[in-house]
């Protein structure tokens, strides 16, 4: 890819999901961060440029976003926008569901050299997202996925930057591969997924949980449960755009505009403050990625 700003990704829509996007919720008075997005995927019935997502993210609140890389082009994509944009910082990464792919095409190692090389830029603040899925890659995928995350583990100490997981239905190897190999400073579960019991973990290791719009869906318990003993100071919020739409707005484009449902959510169920939990989990975000004006 000669261009990355160029780059982007169609959103599959089979024509049953309502494209529409949301009406703006009511401004934060506190701002704070998006910790997760992929803004370059195209979704929704209006296409939205970059410039559009942090102009609509910021008239509510949300100045800047961290723009996750899943494979070489959207990690590339990912460092332009950050070095472009002053409201974006980038993490890059292979994911673990692209990594087999990568490895039975041989090029798993040229593509973690891609992620070595961004990973040096100084708007790159974090290696992510990376890690491990059972859900979607079979058995056969599994060495290429775990191979690919101890490498990422590695770039992460290696920049000292951040890390930021990706763990679907692989929360025990995830936890002991961590252990194992030793997990980098600030380490981030995005899209947290797991209960209180792993929250409970995850924290005492001085792991960060980054909680989405899932958070506020009916049948996610867990989710709620896992926010109610994380110890603030571990919190971070997100969107993971465009998917996990909070609700009243499930199904429908997400974008980081859309992080303020998300904290009026978190904040009632905490039963704090919305402008201090908001002053908190931007406190956090800057923890671990450092400054957006830097």
């Amino acid at each position: 890819m000669s261009d990355p700003s160029q780059y982007v990704r169609e959103r599959h829509n089979d024509g049953t999901r309502d494209v529409r996007w949301p009406a703006a919720p009511e401004p934060l008075a506190v701002p704070v961060y998006d910790n997760h997005a992929h803004l370059e995927i195209a979704d929704g019935d209006e296409p939205l440029t970059l410039e559009d997502q942090l102009e609509r993210a910021a008239a509510v609140g949300v100045i800047g976003v961290v723009q996750a890389g899943g494979d070489v082009d959207s990690s590339r994509w990912s460092a332009w926008a950050a070095a472009s944009h002053p409201r974006v910082l980038a993490a890059v990464a292979i994911h673990p569901n692209e990594a087999p792919a990568y490895e039975e095409a041989g090029e798993l190692d040229a593509a973690l050299a891609v992620i070595d090389e961004l990973a040096a830029e100084p708007r790159v603040r974090a290696i992510g997202e990376t890690g491990l899925d059972f859900f979607r890659t079979q058995d056969a995928g599994l060495p290429a996925q775990h191979r690919s995350f101890e490498a990422h583990i590695s770039l992460a100490k290696k920049h000292g930057i951040a890390m930021q997981i990706h763990d679907r239905d692989a929360h025990d190897a995830v936890l002991e591969t961590l252990e194992r190999v030793g997990a980098p400073e600030r380490t981030v579960f995005h899209c947290f997924s797991g209960d209180e019991a792993m929250a409970r973990v995850a924290a005492d290791r001085g792991y960060y949980l980054s909680f989405a719009g899932n958070v506020t869906f009916k049948n996610a318990q867990n989710l709620r449960d896992a926010l109610a003993v994380t110890p603030r100071e571990r919190i971070l919020v997100e969107t993971d755009a465009p998917f996990l739409t909070p609700t009243p707005h499930r199904g429908r484009p997400n974008a980081p505009y859309l992080i303020p449902v998300t904290l009026r959510f978190m904040a009632a169920e905490l039963g704090v403050e919305l402008d201090a939990l908001c002053a908190q989990l931007a406190a956090n975000t800057r923890e671990v990625y450092g400054s957006f004006e830097d």
